[in-house]
């Protein structure tokens, strides 16, 4: 009897190698990294992934895409964007749904809140062209937050460390009294806008130390947060500890944390309420479900982090119907308009978003289909089609 693994054998239908894996990059608010990956049965996957693909595609020539943990073996990280491109595949040969591949799905819909900016990106924000005195106001915020509640969705989430006219000697990772109580005008606004029935969330960016982020956090009990994310520099597993402790404010992390076994130091040292895994930083869906699954032995949701396009969010869309945890996913593109163009359902109609959820397509694979032309508008520079 032969127990070896130098090459596995299927029926002949199942029975496929890759044949080429390549990437281009739209430039969305942020680069959108395409992984297309093509086999030799003229079965093609896709996927999506921050910035460009992965380093050594040729290792994955010859490999058959439904082995996706041996994939992940002989390459030993091929990538998130690869990752989900095979779970894409591997949807279409058994013509099945990713999600159906992942364990089946505990909603049809998947909750959807949206980055919303209070003036101007935070991108905008950090370039110096925007007087921060003049943008980031308590009614820029409101108004922000008012635009997207009537378009649907009802989680959303700020920036709350861009610059303003009250802040001091950020290099220090310290706020003053003054720069606290404006940071905290700009949190009332939006509550007095749109009122406590929206779950609301605002983003720190890893910018401040132990004590300023706990004497923000506790300004802010009043206004019922969902969460606030990355008071402090990320894998600090103690400093946010010492912050969650101080606070009754959910103290949400995640997005920099690269695998499970980093989300699990983070839970043994108990330093989140809310965990905030990426798909596409994590090492794709099957470590975003291990992640979950640690975080619900510990009884902490998920909400999950994603600033991608509309092939990597309807990715994690799949993976977040898989898991009990799940909150709410983030959409990051409010601002594009041509994000729902990218994609159309495959075999369905309507939009990926939809009054602020995602219902689950029920095509095989990822169940959408990129429209090339809309892609070759808004490539890189120097990108091409795949």
């Amino acid at each position: 009897m032969d127990f070896t693994t130098d090459e596995t054998h299927r029926p002949p239908e199942r029975d496929l190698a890759i044949t080429d894996v390549s990437t281009m990059v739209l430039q969305g608010n942020f680069p959108w990294g395409i992984v297309k990956v093509e086999t030799d049965a003229g079965i093609v996957g896709y996927g999506e992934v921050h910035g460009d693909g992965p380093n050594d595609p040729g290792r994955l020539e010859g490999q058959n895409p439904l082995d996706i943990e041996r994939v992940r073996d002989v390459m030993w990280e091929p990538g998130p964007g690869v990752e989900m491109a095979l779970w894409d595949i591997k949807g279409k040969v058994l013509d099945v749904p990713v999600y159906e591949l992942l364990g089946g799905k505990y909603r049809d819909a998947v909750r959807v809140y949206c980055d919303t900016h209070g003036g101007e990106s935070l991108g905008e924000a950090q370039s110096g062209t925007v007087d921060p005195r003049e943008v980031y106001t308590p009614e820029s915020y409101a108004e922000a937050a008012r635009e997207v509640v009537d378009a649907g969705f009802d989680a959303l989430k700020f920036d709350l460390d861009v610059r303003t006219h009250a802040d001091v000697d950020t290099a220090a990772r310290r706020l003053d009294n003054a720069a606290i109580e404006h940071k905290a005008s700009l949190v009332e606004a939006v509550r007095e806008e749109i009122g406590y029935d929206v779950d609301l969330g605002f983003d720190l960016h890893w910018n401040f130390t132990v004590e300023t982020a706990t004497r923000l956090a506790n300004e802010l009990e009043p206004y019922d947060l969902g969460w606030l994310e990355d008071p402090v520099p990320p894998r600090k597993y103690d400093a946010h500890r010492r912050v969650r402790e101080a606070t009754s404010c959910p103290i949400m992390t995640g997005e920099n944390l690269r695998d499970p076994g980093e989300f699990k130091e983070m839970l043994d040292a108990e330093g989140l309420d809310v965990a905030a895994p990426d798909p596409h930083n994590c090492g794709g869906l099957r470590d975003f479900r291990r992640i979950a699954t640690l975080c619900d032995l510990e009884g902490v949701p998920i909400v999950a982090h994603n600033i991608q396009g509309p092939v990597g969010t309807v990715a994690a869309a799949h993976a977040a119907a898989s898991v009990p945890n799940f909150v709410a996913l983030e959409y990051h593109a409010f601002d594009v308009p041509w994000f729902e163009d990218l994609v159309s359902r495959t075999g369905e109609d309507g939009d990926v978003i939809e009054d602020g959820q995602i219902d689950l397509p029920e095509g095989p694979g990822l169940g959408i289909e990129i429209d090339f032309d809309v892609a070759e508008r808004y490539l890189v520079d120097g990108e091409e089609l795949v």
